[in-house]
This record gives C-alpha cells, structure tokens and sequence, in this order.
C-alpha cells in the first residue's frame, strides 16, 4: 500500500513539471514572436523625389504699414461749423465736399473788399491821369510808374485784401483732396474748431511696408525683389509686394530702411499695422530639400534616402536656407527619394514603408 502511494505522488509530480515546463516553452516562443514583430516591423515614412528648383532667398523683418497718401485737413478760419456731410470710415473722391462753416462773416468780407478795390482803382485812375498816362492804355505805361502808381492809391493793397477775403471765403468749405478714406473725425456741428485737425483722409490704394534689415543683409536686397507681408493678428493672410526704397543710410544701430508696396490683399492692410515681411530673391536653380527632410546626428547634417524599402543614411552639407527648405551642396544626387517625415528615430537600413 505505501508503495502504491509512492508511486501516485510520483505519477503527479511528474505531471505537474511537464505542465510547467510546457508553458515556460510557449510563453518563450511567444515573446520570441513578439520580439520579431516588433523587430521587423516597417516605419511608415513619406519621400519626395530631390530634383533641381528654383530656390528663393529669404531675410526676414518685421515693419508697420503706412499709407501712400494721407492728409490732415484742417479749416482755415475760425468759424462755427455748419454742417458735417461725412463720417469716419466713408469713401470720398477727390473734391468731395467733407464739411462747411458758417459763411455769412466770410461774405460780408468778401463783398467789403471788392467795395475798397474799387474805390482804389479810381484812385489808381487819378494817380495815372495826373502823370499824363491812361489805364486803357496799360500797355504804354512803364512797368515801374504803373508799379508806383498802384501802391500810391492803395490799390495793391485792396487787391490783395479781396483775393485773401475770396480764398477764406472757398476755404470755408473742406473738400476732399484725393480720393481714399475719412479716419479721425471727431469734430460736431455747430461747433467751433479746436485746433486740430478737422479729419484725416487715408488713401489706401496703394499701402506701404516700412521695415528695416541689417547692414549684412543689404547687398542681398534690391529693388524690384518679392515680399510676402502678413499681419501680426492675421498670420493666415498674406500678400505679395514689391521693395521700391532702398535708404541708402545706415542708422547707429546698424539697420537700413526699406519700402516695399503692397500689392494684393490691400483691405486687410491699415495704417500703423504691424506685420512680418519676407524678401525673397531668386537665386536659380539648386538641389533643394524641404526642412523636415534635415536631422542632426553627433552634430552632423543627416538625410534619409528611401532605398528597395531600407534607409540610407546620408551625410550632407548645406548652403543658403529659407523658411520651409536648405539647398543642398553634397551628399545627394538627383533623383534620390528622400524622406521628409518618420526619420526622426530612423538608422542606416531601417525597414521602411512609404505611405505616399
């Protein structure tokens, strides 16, 4: 009996080992798998194929837009304003009436002074008779008599009375010396002016890009060079300019003032706004690799090529740069597919698969 229990206890301790020994085995080839899985599976990645481009040099600033014109339009008298036919934001062509004062004052003026020009001219008459000349007969008359003449009987000092008392007279009605936009009226009806000025009108046909660039940057800019300008609180808004003003001074802070004009886009664009200006400039054709494509390895300008499904680890030199790309001067040839996304964790013959 004790032998045929031995024997029991045998059978399952025997049983229990191979159990064990079992799921040790296949939990072993299960991590092996997952290790191969992981070990071969490919990174997606996407490439493009590297060709000759154009490549646009780029300097970067950052300016404020000032219109092409802008006038502050002021009243020339003292006199009560009557009436007020804009307002702040309005459209106006030129000789558009903006604004008028009370007129009565200004015609009573007018019509006193061309009394006195008249009763100076026969004064004139009489000065000339005297001297044994006539005033039909002006032509006759030696230009430094007639001189003389007229300032003995007043009549260039009345003349010049009435042309003053005509021009406060037409001065009494604003109108609009250009076509463009009313900004800063704040004035009222019925109201004197109080010194400043009465409106501003802006035209902003044609806006303008002030901005400055160092001195470094000055032989790579010329006129007629592209810029793209977007607003500080647009920076989905852009629009293309031409660089008409070089200054050609260099302040003390070693900056150089540049102007650029506004093509497109133009109603977006306000006087004082701050914006971001990029020159761009031409440079011709180059090897040319987007930004993304360019990984630092110990220091060193790595690119990634795409392969027969494996990446090629490429050691590069570049040259100029812009916003979004670098020409490339060694280390790539034409034609090469080169990976711009998914290389940031990449090695030497990777296993890759690309999505594009």
């Amino acid at each position: 009996m004790k032998n045929i229990i031995l024997l029991i206890c045998g059978i399952l301790l025997f049983s229990c080992n191979a159990k064990n020994a079992a799921e040790a085995e296949s939990e072993t080839k299960n991590d092996s798998l997952a290790s191969e899985v992981r070990e071969d599976a490919p990174v997606e990645v996407r490439v493009v194929r590297l060709t000759e481009s154009d490549f646009s040099y780029e300097i970067l600033s950052n300016g404020t837009v000032a219109v092409m014109n802008k006038a502050d339009l002021r009243f020339q008298n003292q006199e009560v304003i009557s009436c007020i036919y804009v307002k702040n934001g309005d459209k106006v062509v030129v000789g558009q009436k903006l604004a008028e004062q009370d007129k009565f004052k200004l015609q009573v003026a007018l019509a006193q002074a061309q009394e006195a020009k008249e009763r100076t001219y026969l004064d004139l008459q009489e000065t000339l008779i005297n001297q044994g000349y006539s005033i039909n007969d002006s032509a006759k008359i030696p230009s430094e008599v007639m001189r003389l003449a007229r300032i003995r009987s007043g009549y260039e000092q009345s003349e010049n009375n009435y042309r003053m008392a005509a021009y406060n007279l037409r001065e009494a009605t604003l109108r609009a010396p250009f076509a463009g936009t009313v900004a800063n009226l704040t004035a009222k009806a019925h109201n004197l002016p109080d010194g400043n000025a009465f409106c501003t009108i802006v035209d902003n046909s044609r806006p303008e890009v002030v901005f400055n660039i160092l001195e470094s940057e000055l032989p790579a800019v010329k006129k007629g060079d592209k810029a793209l300008v977007s607003p500080f609180s647009q920076p989905d808004v852009q629009a293309t300019g031409t660089v008409t003003e070089i200054n050609p001074l260099v302040d003390k802070n070693g900056m150089v003032r540049i102007k650029a004009v506004i093509n497109g886009n133009k109603q977006y664009f306000y006087e004082g706004m701050n914006v971001k200006v990029r020159i761009q400039r031409l440079l011709g054709k180059a090897l040319v690799i987007p930004k993304p494509a360019l990984t630092l390895r110990t220091n060193r300008k790595v690119v990634f090529t795409a392969k027969n499904n494996l990446a090629q680890w490429n050691y590069v030199e570049t040259a100029q740069e812009n916003s979004d790309s670098y020409v490339v001067t060694s280390g790539l040839s034409v034609g090469d597919s080169v990976i711009i996304s998914g290389n940031i964790n990449l090695a030497h013959e990777t296993a890759i698969s690309i999505t594009n």
